[in-house]
């Protein structure tokens, strides 16, 4: 695995420069309201209701179109159909809007004070004791279960729609996806739309989200980010766990770009396993600092591009702050990390999704490295935004081949498959037999033994 794989691993956008010292700030928004305001709740109610008569609207006229009923003129149903259009952006755009009714209820925003150091929530010292009693006293929630250790992969995407509609069909995609992956190898799945804490937005998102889900989930052992842009491209493959038992961050990564050049994409933030553990808690705790929006990631930003080599000139984002902790504090954090390379963890998705078919005529799944990739991951591509690093054609081709390339290998237990890896259309791959339990023991990738062909003609 050279490093001929590599490419830029963030969208740049703006910054600069060099600074001296991490800027901090501090915790506010933390306490935030546990139902909606009434005045959200009327507003929303009227949005839903206002759908809804829409959603009539386009019913009777497609019902005309169909049956040709209804006495009016060609004129009077484009004018009709346009102001349903106007109408249906109108509502979309409140929708999409931060810009919530006015509650006298809500607390005052809380100026940010550059003096203090910012936190995800309060200190905590003693989870790993804490945690081992909780689990004695609730066995019904096993850390380990069947011999291996409980998993929670989470992902995610923004609350509000996507700029396009095809942006919010390959979210269904990527999130289908990774439930047929988690469904077959007995893991559990999160799916997140909230972004819990305000001046953690963007990249940085992740980062309470995986603390929360680490204190409320006790009985997790490894919590497993995901980005919503990558999708798992080899069904069989399963993480070797037991790799990690002396090791308490799992990340895709390169000891040399990390080490010795300080590159900015030594190690890639899009797909990572954390421990469920004191250790992690406090890394995050080290790492959240250089992550609210503002002034504070902007300096952070400038720290980074002049600390990291390659990297452009934007604000801080997640994955360099994590290179730059780990290299500048590596004696307190390093040992617990690995970075992996031996299979694809993370793989960059220009290198891989047009090299499908050779992967299926050669190889099999179940390998997770170059010869049949365990992630891809679509770095660079923005279907759900209005900006992207590469043409978006490019970008929407290259995901259908990838969830198709997967979607395969589920499809072929049931004796389908796609008719090819730009077809949504499927085709009947084998007959019906009177004896189905033979496929269900040749085909079930849940099962370890593999057959000699993972060809998915």
């Amino acid at each position: 695995m050279g490093q001929d794989h590599f490419s830029a691993q963030k969208r740049s956008s703006g910054g600069g420069g060099g600074a001296v010292g991490l800027p901090t700030t501090t915790a506010n928004g933390r306490a935030g309201r546990q139902t909606l305001s009434r005045g959200r709740q009327i507003q929303k109610t009227f949005n839903n209701i206002k759908i809804t008569i829409l959603c009539g609207f386009v019913t009777i006229l497609v019902l005309r179109g169909t049956i040709g009923v209804g006495n009016l003129g060609s004129s009077d149903a484009d004018v009709v159909n346009q102001n349903l259009i106007e109408e249906t952006n109108r509502i979309l755009a409140e929708i999409r809007s931060d810009n919530d009714p006015n509650d006298p209820e809500d607390p005052a925003e809380s100026e940010i004070n550059p003096n203090v150091t910012y936190t995800l929530g309060p200190k905590i010292s003693n989870w790993d004791q804490d945690r081992k009693a909780w689990l004695l006293q609730n066995n019904e929630f096993p850390s380990h279960v069947k011999g291996k250790p409980r998993i929670l992969l989470v992902t995610g995407s923004p609350p509000k729609p996507c700029d396009n509609a095809i942006g919010d069909h390959f979210l269904l995609k990527s999130i289908k996806n990774k439930i047929d992956y988690c469904r077959i190898h007995g893991i559990e799945i999160v799916y997140n739309m909230a972004h819990l804490d305000k001046e953690l937005a963007g990249y940085w998102a992740k980062l309470p989200l995986l603390r929360k889900l680490m204190l409320s989930h006790p009985e997790v052992e490894w919590i497993w980010w995901m980005d919503s842009d990558a999708m798992f491209t080899d069904m069989v493959f399963e993480l070797p766990v037991t790799k990690y038992d002396n090791y308490n961050m799992v990340v895709h990564g390169y000891p040399d770009l990390m080490f010795n050049q300080k590159s900015w994409i030594a190690l890639n933030t899009g797909s990572f396993l954390f421990r469920n553990c004191q250790w992690s808690l406090d890394l995050l705790d080290a790492w959240a600092p250089m992550g609210p929006k503002g002034p504070i990631r902007e300096e952070a930003g400038k720290i980074l591009t002049a600390n990291l080599k390659g990297r452009p000139a934007f604000e801080a984002d997640d994955q360099s702050a994590l290179i730059y902790l780990l290299l500048s504090q590596k004696d307190q954090w390093m040992d617990k990390v690995f970075l992996e390379n031996q299979y694809y963890l993370h793989g960059y998705w220009a290198g891989l999704v047009d090299r499908y078919e050779e992967m299926m005529e050669k190889y099999h799944p179940g390998l997770g490295d170059e010869r049949w990739p365990f992630v891809t991951h679509f770095v660079g591509c923005k279907p759900c935004g209005s900006y992207g690093d590469y043409p978006v054609e490019r970008c929407l081709k290259s995901m259908e081949r990838a969830f198709n390339f997967a979607d395969n290998q589920v499809l072929k237990l049931y004796g389908f498959g796609h008719r090819g890896l730009l077809s949504p259309k499927i085709k009947r791959i084998r007959n019906e037999t009177a004896t189905p339990l033979e496929f269900v023991d040749q085909f079930d990738i849940r099962r370890p033994v593999l057959g000699k062909s993972g060809s998915q003609n």
